[in-house]
């Protein structure tokens, strides 16, 4: 008898996983992945282990959303003990690594006084003589920059350490990514795969491609035990049937935050993936099956979760053509290469895009822009907004760019000219310096010095201005977060009071009574350009 041929259902989601905790994009790289364990993981695991009952108080409070606490409606006590035991034992290495960062920086603190550095070598850690090059900038301050490729080619660096978490998923809520490791629960497969596995790939094209079981439980390597909860994965029923654009104009869809997908002529752009998965639920949204078999490029604006998430770029990596990300700074602590990054794990054809470098295009070109802003001052080159010109129709993808300086966009309309549509992050309030970069620091940073330097976009005044500077026709304010299925790596919860939403709508008004389109996204759109 032939073996039934079954797809993948549309609502099985897939969390990769580091370690049991869930992956982004400081989890890869041994250093940041290191200085996370030791500066995030292990101090709210033995946090929870000591008081759990205030952790489950806390992530009831709205007011500490996205904040430190475990998030489990029973208590795992003995499992997260078992995490913590884990890492102690299995990871020494990278406890060790991290500790090392922090006895280097001593080292450059104390004895990198302007004079040469080379007699310092001899003292660098052991566990770091090689991987680091001490440096100084023109007013004589000391760091290092980390010899990346030769990190991913050491014992710190171990695939085994990455798996993934597939479950079946009813509704938007999922517990915090940052602050809560994932257990293997009841209704959860766990396949002890590294991420650049082939296998991952045959099953996520069994979301258009049907596979028999047997074949998949080959590739996958699942367990016997697995194979019964597996099956209910599956599905004989064909999703519906993608429709391709063949207008003779631009089709862009916004699948939520900073999402969008543009088609023109046969060829498509894919910016900033984050997507919903298909269930029953009260707003309207693009997902998953409404994606092109194949997307030509996917762009990266800037290394954050919410902009570059493995999760969907793993289900999408089968059908990707090419993925242009921004070129880093080379070897800073703060700055990892997403192109050596996303190499690791798989992505076979990954380009670096410079500022004010262009990609020609058969229907038009890409170029990246300069960004300012929501990094909270860091020195990181890792960012772009990207200009997409598409047959006649110019699109500027701004993301979070926050306009500290207008002049900026003085010197870019000079050589790039007016746009016609303006895609512009407005969340204007931002995180502080230390909920990303936190672990990457090792000395305490005073709160009002955290507080004043955010992870912010551009408010009403600075976002003006970049309409103006550009002379737009159309402005749509985007990337905000609110999506519902967003809340597990946002945690943003806005009001019509909340700053972000006032800002935005300031700039909505003020467009509008110019003549201009302007909206603020949010679930779905699709806009259809002559």
């Amino acid at each position: 008898m032939t073996e039934e041929k079954l797809y993948l259902r549309p609502n099985v989601v897939v969390e990769p996983l580091v370690d049991h905790w869930y992956a982004w994009s400081h989890l890869i790289p041994p250093v940041t992945a290191a200085l996370n364990m030791t500066g995030r993981h292990l101090k709210i695991m033995e946090s929870y282990v000591k008081t759990p009952i205030v952790h489950a108080a806390a992530v009831k409070n709205p007011a500490m959303l996205g904040g430190p606490f475990i998030d489990y409606p029973e208590p795992r006590v003995p499992q997260v003990r078992g995490l913590i035991d884990h890492m102690k034992r299995e990871r020494a290495d990278l406890l060790a690594l991290a500790e090392a960062v922090q006895q280097l920086d001593d080292l450059l603190r104390s004895e990198a006084t302007g004079y040469s550095l080379e007699p310092l070598y001899p003292k660098v850690p052991e566990r770091l003589r090689g991987y680091v090059e001490l440096i100084y900038d023109l007013n004589h301050h000391p760091s290092f920059r980390l010899i990346e490729p030769l990190l991913y080619g050491s014992r710190y660096y171990d695939p085994s350490m990455q798996s993934l978490m597939l479950s079946l998923i009813q509704k938007d809520d999922r517990p915090f990514v940052l602050s809560t490791p994932r257990i293997k629960e009841k209704g959860s497969v766990h396949l002890r795969l590294p991420f650049h596995h082939k296998g991952i790939d045959e099953l996520f094209k069994m979301k258009r491609t049907p596979a028999t079981f047997s074949s998949i439980k080959e590739a996958l390597e699942l367990p016997d035990e697995d194979d019964e909860l597996f099956r209910t994965f599956l599905t004989p029923e064909p999703p519906p049937p993608y429709t391709p654009y063949t207008g003779s104009g631009v089709r862009w869809r916004y699948f939520g935050h900073a999402c969008i997908l543009a088609e023109a002529a046969g060829f498509n752009i894919l910016l900033d993936p984050v997507l919903s998965y298909t269930y029953e639920n009260d707003i309207s949204r693009y997902t998953y099956g409404d994606l092109p078999d194949t997307i030509d490029y996917v762009l990266i604006t800037h290394n954050h979760q919410d902009h570059i998430l493995f999760e969907t770029m793993l289900q999408l990596r089968h059908k990707i053509g090419t993925i242009v990300v921004p070129r880093s700074e080379g070897g800073a602590l703060q700055d990892p290469s997403l192109k050596m990054m996303l190499r690791r794990i798989g992505f076979e054809n990954v380009i670096e895009l410079d500022e004010m470098e262009s990609l020609e295009l058969p229907q038009g070109s890409i170029t990246g822009l300069p960004f300012f802003g929501e990094h909270a001052d860091l020195n990181i080159r890792t960012k772009l907004a990207y200009l997409c010109r598409l047959g006649r129709h110019s699109l500027l993808f701004a993301a979070d760019s926050c306009n500290v300086e207008s002049r900026l966009y003085d010197h870019v309309h000079g050589l790039v000219g007016d746009v016609d549509a303006l895609f512009l992050g407005m969340e204007c309030d931002g995180a502080p310096l230390t909920w990303i970069y936190g672990p990457l620091i090792t000395r305490p940073v005073e709160r009002k010095m955290d507080q004043s330097r955010r992870l912010s976009g551009s408010n009403y005044e600075r976002g003006i201005e970049i309409v103006n500077r550009f002379r737009c026709k159309d402005v749509y304010v985007y990337a905000m977060g609110q999506e519902p299925w967003l809340n597990f790596i946002m945690t943003v919860k806005y009001t019509e009071q909340s700053n972000p939403i006032v800002a935005s709508s300031k700039l909505i008004e003020e467009c509008r009574s110019r003549g201009i389109q302007a909206e603020r996204l949010f679930g779905e759109r699709e806009i259809l350009l002559p």
